[in-house]
């Protein structure tokens, strides 16, 4: 049956993305584009009876693709298609933003797919995958369909290059329905030997990674000015990755480590090694590793159009220092604008993302981006090996190396710079008059109270989209992670005026000792400590018994759409379809709480209710997705909290605040919690494992 093209057959260009288009799609492969020769590449046109060959003639549905002129495609093609793709890259972002701006620029869906039929058989997968992604996002006519998440269709950025072998035998031999989970084994990187392979579990969760590869898709930094341009874009920046670098820390004290070092000299060797295990399927390559006190070197890279020094990082972040300090930056017209209080991390965030909305990369550069290109191509900074970058270059990759947490431990403190310049909030500015909390609590079933468990748990997600040129059905991974058990908070608020009040609740969680045991001064626990949730009350007069279920975080977004499979977990109308896509950005919910330790690792628990006259921005989110508004916003919408983000704790302490103690008001409560790590792993229907990992 032949029929014209609909929007959701878009979503078929993702599937197998080696495979020519013309070859069956879907899990069934019961679907094919009947494209032109025009569109395909030149030795097909010679020989179409590939076509038929490859079982294209064999699909119960056959969507009719139109010809269509092609426009110059020279800027995407200027990358090959078995190269490895990264956003770091200035050139493969000239590629990604001239891609992005034809599928934009295509009238309607009939041309969109004419378009994708064509480009996917000229332009590398990678940059195919990602620059649709952007544009299906930020199309009126495409926003409803939900993006596939990476890991769907480019396993091998996330998985043990070994499993992908065994899924080809597993799919060759069996048929779907009798093929077993292939298991992926924890320790697959590196042995204990390694101490920061303490915090694999947290680097090389797939959900973290989704998580930072789903927020850039989101928040590109280059391409068209309007879906770039979003609110407080670079304020987020700044927040997104100051909040992961506290929870990464929060994990080294439960693994007794100290909190991650800055890399701060650029030409000391690097003590941490990393061997990712990672094959790249598209380049037929593995993953280049680096080695124990590697030295970084000047880039200079011609198949890349690379050029940057170490020397060129030291400037950038010697001028954003001098901006900081200055509390202005220069404009390229000469002129100087003011880091104001509320606005100047915004332009901070572009500067250092060095993001299109940077006001003067001229004179501020490409710090953050350069860095991971040097960091990612310290083994081969000259090409002379023909080696591509380690997974620091790449945004899907990036988190699973320890020095990603350094660099960014970096970052963090060139923002935290600029907030020690602020002034600090005075109580006036923390209170909320009438309002106090007066109780907090965590329960949990079959849990002590105020005590957070967590343990591991297995899973499964489906390779077979991403494996190219085998028979079709599920080829199932299993995986280990991190999860906890389901709890709620207990709050009670007095409201002591006479008439109903509208609150913020800020939850955030942070550790009660530092590396050492010891107490720690609040100017800095402040910084590890990790919001949880944020939601809004109605507060009658008196006494306010509120309960609020964790699933419901601000922060994150449920395991099932982390790991969403398209075909059966997709909505089938209405709000609810339309929100699935952006919804798809979000702290995976199974690492909301860290590990914590065996003993219970000792923890503070802080909710704030600040006043909403003060918080609130005025517009409409009725139907809009906000389940994790803190990280992602809301899409089409302003940043939902009109405080700067990371309030109360982004500014340093008023004077005669050392403590946490000294710095709450009434409308604060801290109660002391414990982690506790049961060791314990439970199977995908959630039974128990005996020897279990620990």
């Amino acid at each position: 049956m032949a029929r014209a093209p609909q929007s959701k057959d878009l979503l078929l260009m993702f599937d197998r993305p080696q495979e020519p288009i013309f070859m069956p799609k879907g899990d069934d492969g019961n679907v094919a584009f009947d494209v032109p020769s025009d569109l395909l590449e030149n030795r097909i046109q010679v020989d179409m009876g590939i076509v038929d060959r490859l079982g294209a003639s064999q699909a119960d549905e056959h969507i009719t693709v139109r010809s269509i002129a092609l426009p110059d495609l020279s800027i995407p093609q200027s990358i090959a298609r078995d190269q490895n793709f990264s956003l770091f890259i200035p050139l493969h972002r000239r590629a990604a933003t001239r891609l992005i701006e034809i599928f934009l620029g295509m009238r309607n869906v009939d041309d969109l797919v004419s378009m994708c039929a064509a480009c996917r058989e000229r332009v590398n997968p990678y940059l195919f995958n990602y620059a649709l992604s952007v544009a299906l996002l930020h199309r009126p006519d495409t926003r409803n369909l939900p993006v596939p998440p990476l890991f769907e269709n480019f396993p091998d950025k996330f998985v043990d290059g070994a499993i992908f072998s065994k899924a080809r035998q597993e799919s060759e031999i069996f048929t779907a329905g009798s093929r077993q989970p292939l298991e992926i084994p924890m320790d697959y990187t590196a042995s204990d030997l390694d101490i920061e392979h303490r915090l694999a579990y947290f680097r090389e969760d797939l959900g973290i990674n989704l998580h930072h590869w789903h927020w850039h898709l989101v928040y590109p930094f280059n391409g068209p000015r309007n879906i770039v341009d979003k609110n407080r874009r670079g304020e987020l920046f700044y927040y997104m990755h100051q909040q992961i670098i506290a929870r990464y820390n929060l994990e080294r004290f439960c693994n007794k480590l100290a909190r991650v070092t800055r890399l701060l000299n650029w030409r000391d060797p690097i003590p941490e090694g990393y061997f990712p295990k990672l094959d790249s399927l598209v380049a037929s390559r593995v993953w280049p590793p680096r080695h124990a006190n590697a030295l970084l070197s000047d880039v200079n890279r011609e198949v890349d159009q690379l050029k940057v020094d170490i020397q060129d990082c030291e400037r950038w972040r010697d001028r954003m220092y001098e901006a900081i300090h200055l509390g202005s930056i220069v404009l390229p017209n000469g002129n100087r604008q003011n880091l104001t209080e509320d606005g100047g991390i915004d332009i901070l965030g572009n500067i250092m993302e060095a993001s299109i909305l940077s006001p003067n990369m001229n004179l501020y550069g490409d710090l953050h981006n350069m860095g991971h290109l040097i960091l990612g191509l310290c083994h081969d900074p000259d090409a002379r090996n023909l080696e591509t970058f380690s997974t620091i270059g790449d945004p899907a990759t990036a988190m699973r190396d320890p020095i990603f947490y350094r660099w960014h431990a970096f970052v963090d403190d060139v923002f935290q710079e600029h907030k020690a310049t602020l002034p600090p909030y005075e109580v006036n500015r923390l209170t909320y008059n009438g309002i106090t909390v007066k109780s907090v609590e965590v329960v949990a079933d079959g849990v002590p109270r105020n005590e957070f468990r967590t343990f591991w748990k297995k899973d499964d997600v489906d390779l077979s989209r991403g494996i190219d040129f085998t028979p079709r059905g599920n080829v199932f991974a299993r995986f280990t992670h991190l999860q906890h058990t389901n709890f709620k908070y207990r709050i009670q608020v007095e409201n002591g005026t006479n008439s109903d009040k509208i609150g913020t609740v800020r939850i955030f969680l942070g550790p009660k000792f530092d590396e050492r045991g010891v107490n720690m001064l609040f100017r800095d626990q402040r910084l590890l400590f990790i919001e949880l949730d944020k939601f809004t009350v109605t507060l009658k007069p008196k006494t306010n018994n509120i309960e609020r279920n964790a699933n419901d975080s601000s922060v994150t977004i449920p395991f099932e759409r982390t790991f969403r499979d398209l075909q059966t977990s997709r909505p089938s109308g209405g709000t609810s379809l339309e929100q699935f896509n952006f919804c798809g950005c979000g702290w995976p919910h199974h690492m909301l709480i860290p590990k914590g330790t065996p003993e219970g690792f000792p923890c503070e628990l802080f909710v704030m209710v600040s006043n909403f006259d003060d918080d609130k921005i005025n517009q409409s989110i009725e139907g809009q997705c906000a389940d994790a508004a803190s990280f992602c916003g809301i899409r089409d919408k302003l940043y939902p909290d009109k405080r700067n983000m990371g309030y109360p704790f982004d500014r340093m302490p008023r004077n005669g605040v050392n403590t946490l103690q000294d710095f709450l008001t009434p409308n604060m409560r801290v109660q002391d919690v414990k982690i506790r790590f049961t060791g314990q792993t439970f199977d995908v229907q959630g039974a128990e494992i005996t020897n279990s990992l620990t």
